[in-house]
């Protein structure tokens, strides 16, 4: 890939896991009268055929990640689990009632934080106290995200026996001058035990996430850490840039300087050599960061074009509803969004008191929902199409003119009818959307809102 290209393209801008992206919801926020409203609408509309999504936030890890930019809090005191345990559920009743038929739960799915601080008997409690209003989809996919140094077999069986098959292990580097630059020291025999069990117990989707670009990380490192990760075989790699915004997320990210991070032209050859090496070991690339072997769901969902993007990233299924619980939780009725408190002490005070703990969120014009669907179209597929008048909007001219000289750069090929990204071109595929991104073009991209493209 050119180097001219990566300098030219490589700007801030956004990782579109919705539209309109966060920080560019309505700054008046949404009505809960509205944001119930189309959550009850969209529940009506699709928990009898494609049931729900269930996000639920355990916040709690037991020391910093200064990679880190996921909502969380820091603590080593356990007896912190039962009260957000119990919040939990009373949220969930919240929206039992508001639904007033049982839920049928198609993906369920526990981020963090750190899951796993929970005990594997609070986590048994959690789910009792879910499953006794809901029912489990025929083909319901659940998943966690594990952490391979507090992992246990008792987490993994806990789990399991409620279905869960799916685990992703944050692995980042096995390098431990990198591994100390982070805070997370992570021995390589763990990720290979947690591995193994999850295997030995019946998981049929075993995920490790690494991550590019860290400081202090090198080519040979890259290429360490993917060798050693396909000695375990796990069935998805994500491999993420990563996304150094220390303006959002305060002083985690400010665990080194920025001189220790590799530069542009360093980082993207971490990208090049990484995703060659991916594929040497045989996994196909899958959307934007991530990559499968052929045997697992993602990759089939891609090849019969059902992979969906949502703010737990892709997903071989697609819900139009997803409810999020738990402080910082973003819920998704496909016509609004909304964000829930993101504190801990504010989110239980306000569940105990009966109350929805929404503070933001964004309700979808006809226009958000056209292009929400065109950017869906290009992150998980690759091309869209505005053939079809519904896909049509004002703007499409504009938007047009201003992919001219992507396409003069050989990254998008467009038709009289719609356009595809050529494999070359997908490390530009946030470019690409950030076309059609219209509330994005009609502010302009700013430095302290977002991570680079590339």
């Amino acid at each position: 890939m050119s180097d001219l290209l990566i300098r030219k393209y490589n700007i801030p801008g956004p990782r579109y896991t919705s539209y309109p992206t966060v920080p560019f919801w309505n700054k008046k926020g949404i009505l809960l009268k509205e944001w119930k409203r189309t959550a009850k609408l969209s529940f009506e509309e699709s928990n009898s055929s494609e049931g729900i999504s269930l996000y639920i936030h355990l916040p709690f890890c037991e020391s910093l990640c200064t990679f880190c930019a996921c909502h969380k809090r820091i603590t080593k005191r356990h007896e912190v689990e039962n009260p957000y345990i119990e919040a939990l559920l009373k949220e969930w009743q919240l929206y039992v009632d508001l639904f007033e038929e049982t839920p049928i739960i198609r993906e369920l799915h526990f981020g963090g934080g750190t899951p796993t601080f929970f005990s594997p008997h609070n986590l048994n409690r959690l789910l009792s106290g879910i499953f006794s209003s809901s029912k489990r989809h025929a083909k319901h996919e659940y998943s966690f995200e594990g952490h391979p140094n507090n992992t246990t077999k008792e987490h993994l069986q806990t789990l399991y026996d409620f279905g869960f098959t799916r685990v992703s292990f944050g692995v980042q580097d096995y390098n431990i001058k990198v591994q100390e630059a982070i805070h997370r020291i992570q021995p390589a025999e763990n990720v290979e035990n947690v591995t193994k069990w999850a295997k030995e117990i019946g998981y049929t989707s075993i995920s490790h996430d690494l991550v590019f670009g860290l400081p202090f990380q090198t080519l040979e490192d890259v290429l360490f850490t993917i060798n050693k990760t396909n000695e375990f075989s796990p069935d998805r790699i994500a491999f993420y840039s990563y996304a150094h915004v220390p303006w959002v997320k305060g002083v985690g990210q400010r665990g080194f300087d920025e001189k220790d991070l590799p530069d542009n032209e360093v980082k993207r050859s971490l990208y090049e050599s990484g995703k060659k090496l991916l594929e040497d070991c045989g996994y196909k690339e899958v959307g934007m960061d991530h990559f499968a072997l052929t045997t697992d769901s993602l990759f089939a969902s891609m090849e019969t074009k059902k992979l969906h993007r949502n703010f737990m990233g892709y997903s071989a299924n697609k819900t139009q509803l997803m409810v999020g619980l738990g402080m910082s939780s973003i819920a998704d009725s496909w016509y609004s969004f909304a964000q829930n408190v993101k504190t801990v002490k504010e989110y239980q005070e306000l569940v105990h008191k009966g109350e929805f703990p929404v503070f933001k969120g964004h309700l979808l014009s006809e226009e958000d929902l056209i292009i929400r669907k065109h950017i869906l179209n290009i992150m998980c597929h690759f091309e869209t199409s505005w053939n079809n008048k519904s896909m049509q909007f004002p703007e499409l001219p504009e938007t047009l003119k201003r992919l001219e000289e992507l396409e003069k750069d050989g990254l998008v090929i467009i038709s009289e009818n719609g356009l595809s990204v050529p494999d070359k071109a997908r490390p530009f595929v946030r470019n690409i959307c950030m076309a059609f991104d219209l509330l994005l073009q009609r502010t302009g991209t700013k430095n302290n809102l977002f991570s680079k493209t590339i």
